[in-house]
């Protein structure tokens, strides 16, 4: 496996996630791909070899394990861990999308002719709608693959001996698994980690969703405010005139202003307001 190539994944999508986002990636590849990689193969490597049944009927034992396990932990585990880590990477390549379009937008305009995106990894409209997709897809893939094992597996949990009557095996014959309690302790261990990403990805999903709501609504706040100020100034603009020019109105002064020569001094009114 080339870590490099894995660091510059794992730095891409963190570089664009929020923080709920980037306890969820921590999660997946600390708690799930590395254990996956370092101890589950190992563990459930000699599970087919070790599956022994008490009768040496040909084919009974391979039969009774392939109706016992239709499919095994590691590989849906695999299957399971390619499809809710794809999305991520669908938002590192979405950005690259808007940064190269805003590369060739600049070099066909110039510095000067302004830009597409302000910030290409700001989540604003399609990459918002993307990274919602993606955790949304990312929940309902583990949510599906838990319904999945508790189909297969009841309880997540593997018993010590299984019943098999199945041909080409003459009679019902007991079957033991190898290592059922290391096992079961695995199981149970990705189980809680997958129950705990989907916690995470409803809870970045609950925020992001609220978040847009609060700015839609501060938005829609201060266009009303705008358009409000401009209804007053409009109707303060087009108001008529109070006062006539010829009325004299002294705010809370005593003493009137000189009058004109033709004016006499008795047709005055002094008004306090």
């Amino acid at each position: 496996m080339n870590w490099g190539i894995f660091e510059g994944l794992l730095s891409g999508v963190n570089k664009y996630a929020t923080a709920f986002g980037r306890v969820w990636l921590s999660l997946v590849f600390i708690f799930r791909v590395l254990v996956y990689l370092v101890t589950a193969e190992r563990v459930w490597s000699d599970d087919h070899k070790d599956f022994n049944c008490d009768t040496r009927q040909p084919g009974c034992s391979n039969v009774c394990f392939d109706e016992f396990f239709p499919v095994t932990h590691v590989r849906l585990w695999a299957l399971q861990l390619i499809l809710v880590t794809c999305p991520s990477l669908l938002v590192v390549m979405h950005v690259a999308y808007r940064e190269a379009r805003e590369k060739k937008h600049q070099e066909a305009v110039g510095k000067d002719g302004g830009r597409l995106y302000l910030n290409p990894g700001k989540k604003r409209g399609g990459l918002w709608w993307t990274y919602v997709f993606s955790l949304v897809f990312k929940a309902g893939v583990d949510a599906t693959f838990l319904y999945v094992f508790h189909l297969f597996y009841p309880k997540y949990t593997l018993p010590r001996v299984v019943k098999c009557h199945a041909a080409p095996c003459p009679n019902t014959v007991d079957c033991f698994i190898s290592k059922p309690t290391e096992k079961n302790i695995f199981t149970l261990f990705m189980v809680i980690t997958a129950a705990i990403c989907i916690l995470l990805n409803l809870v970045e999903l609950a925020y992001l969703v609220s978040k847009r709501c609060h700015e839609c609504l501060v938005a829609r706040r201060a266009r009303a405010r705008d358009v409000g100020r401009h209804r007053d100034w409009a109707a303060s603009s087009c108001k008529p005139d109070d006062l006539l020019s010829g009325d004299l109105i002294f705010l809370g002064s005593d003493t009137p202003p000189p009058l004109l020569p033709d004016h006499p001094q008795d047709n005055v009114k002094k008004t306090n307001v």
